[in-house]
């Protein structure tokens, strides 16, 4: 009795840690009541399933010897350090597939067939659970930022395209989009990465680096290096994206409601683009989701944990707008490529968005 007793009291314990984990990463950080329930049910199942094993619980605390466990003292590398949120769900997710099929070994070896066939079946249940927490989680790497400009060469009328990336990021963006919708693949990954050098030159002569997202395209984003990309209601959905590029490269959505942003958030997206706030000549839209819509994301626990960008109609004279209902990133595109001057229109609108 006193191996399978060890055995399985140690990894109930175990698989209770890890549940827990990940059950407080879905009701802290993601705010998911579902995720939660799904959750919440493995750990009362297996609760369910350790009470009818033929052990009772005061013969595995009897057994229970952590001053003589050999294990204890075994530290595997990288346990002292998390890479962020999805790397510590990860490793609570892995504690916990790993502690249940013990679970489910031990229940073999006592007799307890049907057991056993209820932790295999609790264990398919978290996987699918833990794998939605991880997922939502994003890469984890996607900060807020203040200024991102989507670089379209038709709308670059005193300056190069090249140019006007320069001037913007001398004048303050942090983020430059491309968006090209007319280019064969070859000549957009080529411009791509043409993007990338930019921003790594203009990022040595500053104290935060400048990130590029290409729009719509993952394989071109990654073919160049890029730091991700963005796609819209009727593009690649979040996971699609995940399938070809994994966590290499941040993905942000196109969102118009809050309906939209949630199911962002679910997919795992690293930010959302809120808009269209205001009405604009480059991208016509029949309705306006407003600066309403952007309140309401940032009141939504589900929501507003992701970065955002505002985007649409957005200038120097309607940014404080935005600024003073708790926007703190925008999105422009032909206010800062058709300008005389597109460094100096980057300065004016991060200086009145204000400090972040």
């Amino acid at each position: 009795m006193s191996s399978p007793a060890r055995l399985i009291d140690a990894n109930a314990n175990r698989a209770r840690e890890g549940l827990r984990v990940v059950e407080d990463l879905a009701r802290f950080v993601l705010n998911d009541e579902g995720l939660c329930a799904a959750l919440k049910g493995v750990r009362h199942g297996l609760g369910e399933v350790l009470a009818v094993l033929p052990v009772d619980r005061g013969v595995l605390l009897a057994w229970r010897d952590t001053p003589g466990d050999v294990g204890t003292g075994l530290v595997g590398t990288g346990e002292g350090t998390r890479a962020g949120l999805p790397a510590m769900c990860g490793a609570a997710a892995g504690r916990l597939g790993e502690a249940l099929r013990v679970i489910e070994e031990g229940a073999k070896v006592l007799g307890a067939g049907q057991a056993a066939a209820a932790v295999e079946a609790l264990r398919y249940r978290a996987y699918d659970a833990c794998a939605a927490v991880e997922r939502a989680l994003g890469t984890g790497r996607a900060g807020q930022w203040r200024l991102c400009v989507l670089i379209t060469e038709a709308l670059c009328v005193h300056h190069r395209w090249e140019r006007v990336a320069e001037l913007a990021i001398e004048g303050g963006a942090d983020c430059l989009q491309l968006r090209e919708k007319g280019l064969d693949g070859g000549e957009l990954v080529a411009r791509a990465r043409a993007l990338v050098e930019t921003a790594k030159s203009g990022s040595e002569s500053r104290a935060t680096s400048v990130s590029v997202i290409v729009n719509d395209r993952a394989d071109v984003a990654l073919a160049a290096g890029a730091d991700g990309v963005h796609v819209g209601q009727g593009d690649m959905r979040v996971r699609d994206v995940r399938r070809v590029a994994g966590n290499a490269l941040l993905v942000g959505v196109s969102t118009a409601n809050l309906d939209q942003a949630r199911a962002a958030a679910r997919d795992g997206a690293d930010y959302c683009g809120l808009g269209p706030m205001f009405a604009s000549s480059t991208k016509p839209k029949a309705s306006l989701a407003g600066v309403g819509y952007m309140r309401a994301y940032l009141a939504d626990p589900a929501c507003a944990r992701l970065p955002h960008l505002a985007i649409s109609g957005i200038g120097p004279e309607n940014v404080g707008e935005l600024a003073a209902a708790g926007c703190r990133g925008v999105a422009v595109s032909s206010v800062v490529c058709g300008a005389g001057e597109p460094g100096a229109v980057c300065a004016v609108l991060v200086e009145k968005l204000g400090a972040a």
